[in-house]
């Protein structure tokens, strides 16, 4: 039986259907999963009015996504769910790597302090998409959510879009000026338009099982090579909230998915994996590995992004993770746009930056799934001489790979960034990083910023005049002269300055992302970044 209580949203019959005069939408988004949900929020925070569109009435079906890192809880915190999530999840930070029952090394994803946000946290998709759901709530003259709406057809057209959708009362017609299809890896959106995934799936296949049961596993990742309760095959341990711990469980390109979800075969393989501990099935899917995207993500006013746009393996945890980056990245875009701040080609930097995100995690996941499950002689010899090796030498513990976990990839060289001259710092590309400040808002960095654009002075000053709409803030140990309208944090513990350098001033683009890195700019130096960074230049 399942541990969560699914309980329907309410369905309304659609204002087109009771006779509403119809309007054309700024926004319209298919898909209320995590992404979907998450570019409602974010659309709303930036004050832009949009639809979502689901074919459903519930959460998902089981776990599914259950790992978070960092960078996407702090983007989760932008939203307003983030610190919600991480009362209720499993923190962690450590991985064990074993091979066979001998454990081969271990590390630690976060050993530094002064970060609002835990390396990881395991918590199921459910509990994020209620999360998600009912802060959407909290906007009811921006997010109109619409249940049981499912699309039938779409009709791009150069200047917008026209959906067709069915509901339990009859069909409607929605126009709008851009369309996201967050609608999953089987995306309708994405067939009746033809497109379709480029890109490899391999032939193994992966059970995947969510049990109950009281244990006393630690809060870590636990991954084996050819464990003894699964010779040959590897094998993966999660906890999870509410006493569920997720197993993944090697099975071989022979394994008729079926036959191996049936519980008769289900329960002696856990059984063995848990040391014979009751336990109670709780969700059970079995997986193939694909690592496959769309050739491009932008196709004129339809998106998409999330498992629409591109599917990978799950080891590594850069599906969910990947999703919510591109509503990241585009919804800031988008909403410029929309308000007229920024020309429609802002829109097609979303491809060119998160395209490279998803070849990034594409990459890392494809040759995870390679060393998991090598296919040749040579291949396992490689393999097994790097577990042999890895416990004494720290060359061959970076060629392990049992996944490499998800990181914000770097956006440097791309056409918003503005290169780097002199000093040290976070590059331009790279996600801000956290660290403990006193503020107005907070005593995290981050929660200073992600709203518009930003402009940061580490212990350096800001010019006297800010370019309109940018937020002016400097970060110093002692009060320093501030322009009209800017803010004054402390960085108490001097870790601003530690990890962003003293003396630079920082361009940082709504999405938390460092547009440039300027030393003693003059107004001249910081227009021509904004330009840039808002796809103006």
């Amino acid at each position: 039986m399942p541990r969560y209580s699914y309980k329907p949203f309410a369905y309304a019959t659609p204002p087109e259907l009771r006779g509403a005069r119809p309007q054309r939408r700024p926004v319209v988004i298919v898909g209320a999963g995590p992404v979907g949900l998450a570019a409602a929020i974010d659309c709303a925070l930036r004050g832009v009015p949009c639809v979502v569109l689901d074919d459903n009435d519930v959460v998902s079906l089981g776990s599914r996504a259950i790992c978070w890192s960092k960078r996407t809880l702090e983007i989760f915190d932008r939203l307003g769910v983030g610190e919600r999530m991480v009362e209720k999840g499993v923190t962690w930070k450590v991985g064990r790597l074993f091979h066979g029952d001998r454990e081969v090394w271990s590390f630690d994803l976060l050993p530094e302090a002064g970060h609002k946000m835990p390396a990881f946290i395991n918590l199921q998709q459910y509990y994020v998409e209620q999360y998600l759901v009912e802060r959407a709530a909290d906007f009811p003259d921006l997010i109109d959510l619409r249940w049981k709406n499912r699309v039938t057809g779409v009709s791009p057209r150069p200047d917008g879009v026209t959906a067709r959708i069915e509901t339990p009362d009859g069909g409607y017609e929605l126009e709008a000026d851009w369309l996201v299809a967050c609608d999953g890896a089987r995306s309708p959106v994405r067939a009746m338009i033809g497109l379709d995934f480029e890109g490899r799936v391999f032939e193994e296949r992966f059970l995947i099982a969510d049990v109950e049961m009281e244990a006393d596993f630690p809060s870590e990742r636990w991954f084996w090579f050819e464990p003894p309760f699964h010779g040959g095959r590897s094998a993966l341990l999660h906890k999870q909230p509410d006493d569920i711990y997720r197993i993944d469980l090697q099975l071989g390109p022979d394994a008729d998915p079926e036959e191996e979800r049936k519980p008769e075969h289900v329960v002696p393989r856990i059984s063995k994996v848990v040391g014979g501990r009751p336990f109670e099935l709780d969700w059970v899917s079995v997986y193939t590995f694909q690592c496959r995207r769309l050739d491009r993500f932008v196709h004129g006013r339809v998106v998409f992004a999330g498992d629409s746009a591109h599917i990978v393996s799950p080891f590594g945890a850069r599906g969910g993770n990947g999703g919510i980056q591109d509503a990241d990245n585009l919804v800031w875009k988008l909403a410029m746009v929309v308000r007229g701040e920024a020309p429609e080609s802002l829109v097609a930097t979303y491809d060119e930056e998160r395209v490279f995100g998803a070849d990034e995690n594409i990459r890392n996941s494809a040759r995870a799934t390679s060393f998991m499950t090598p296919k040749t002689q040579m291949e396992r010899i490689f393999r097994d001489s790097v577990l042999e090796l890895a416990a004494g030498h720290e060359f061959a513990r970076r060629l392990v790979n049992s996944g490499r976990l998800s990181r914000p990839c770097s956006l440097e060289g791309m056409s918003l960034q503005t290169p780097a001259g002199e000093g040290q710092g976070v590059a331009p590309g790279m996600a801000m990083l956290d660290a403990p400040v006193d503020g107005p808002r907070g005593g995290w960095l981050l929660n200073h910023f992600g709203g518009g654009v930003g402009l940061m002075a580490v212990e350096a000053d800001l010019p006297q005049r800010l370019p309109d709409g940018v937020a002016g803030l400097v970060v110093a140990k002692q009060a320093r002269p501030l322009p009209a309208g800017a803010t004054m944090l402390v960085d108490g513990e001097g870790l601003v300055a530690a990890r962003y350098g003293a003396g630079s001033v920082y361009l940082i683009r709504p999405d938390q992302h460092v547009a440039a890195r300027l030393v003693r700019p003059d107004a001249t130096a910081i227009e021509a970044a904004l330009k840039r960074a808002t796809g103006r230049a």
